[in-house]
């Protein structure tokens, strides 16, 4: 594992971020963050994942030690004005696959560097755009894959994905959850920065 002379604190649940960051060789706890995933009505598009994303590392603020390194983040997905959230169920998962079919919308994820004296936070965004999707398709996704603990109900990863999105502009994993590539350089810079 890569040595960045911290412990480092990864503040979600995520099995796709624990992948994710794991891929770029750091060893990590997974520690449970106390926010509550709320955010002000005045907040729009990248604003809203920055947001979440900061106050989820600063619930953990009075417990962080001088050699740890929270990242929080947190991922949105942006169509026609509206974010669409994680679905409560099979119905709401099919419209929001409905809505996003044969269109573009935005994924944005903001993530939170935060150590015992200050804190930076960055938003990656992405394009990306979908095929149309007829019903059987939405019906045989929400039945098979597990689009419940995802925002916009689909993952990139998955079916829906390899099958229906035509074009992505920015950064994939962004999408899947956490922009490994701007992640890296950005704690590269934050750990410069702290010494």
């Amino acid at each position: 594992m890569m040595n960045l002379g911290v412990r480092i604190l990864l503040a979600s649940s995520s099995p796709r971020r624990s992948e994710l960051l794991s891929s770029l060789g750091f060893d990590f706890e997974v520690v449970e963050h106390q926010a509550l995933e709320e955010y002000p009505d005045n907040l729009f598009e990248g604003e809203i994942a920055a947001y979440l994303s900061e106050i989820k590392a600063m619930s953990l603020f009075s417990t962080i030690k001088p050699d740890e390194l929270v990242i929080a983040a947190d991922t949105i997905v942006y169509h026609k004005g509206a974010v669409l959230e994680k679905p409560a169920s099979p119905e709401k998962a099919a419209r929001m696959l409905r809505k996003l079919g044969g269109s573009m919308h935005k994924v944005y994820t903001g993530v939170t560097l935060m150590n015992s004296q200050y804190y930076h936070t960055f938003v990656e965004e992405t394009e990306v755009w979908f095929n149309p999707i007829d019903e059987d398709e939405i019906q045989y996704y929400i039945k098979n894959f597990s689009p419940f603990d995802k925002a916009g109900a689909y993952g990139i990863q998955e079916w829906l994905g390899i099958a229906k999105v035509s074009k992505i502009v920015g950064s994939y994993n962004n999408v899947v959850g956490l922009p490994t590539a701007e992640l890296y350089r950005e704690i590269k810079r934050f750990l410069a920065q702290a010494k």
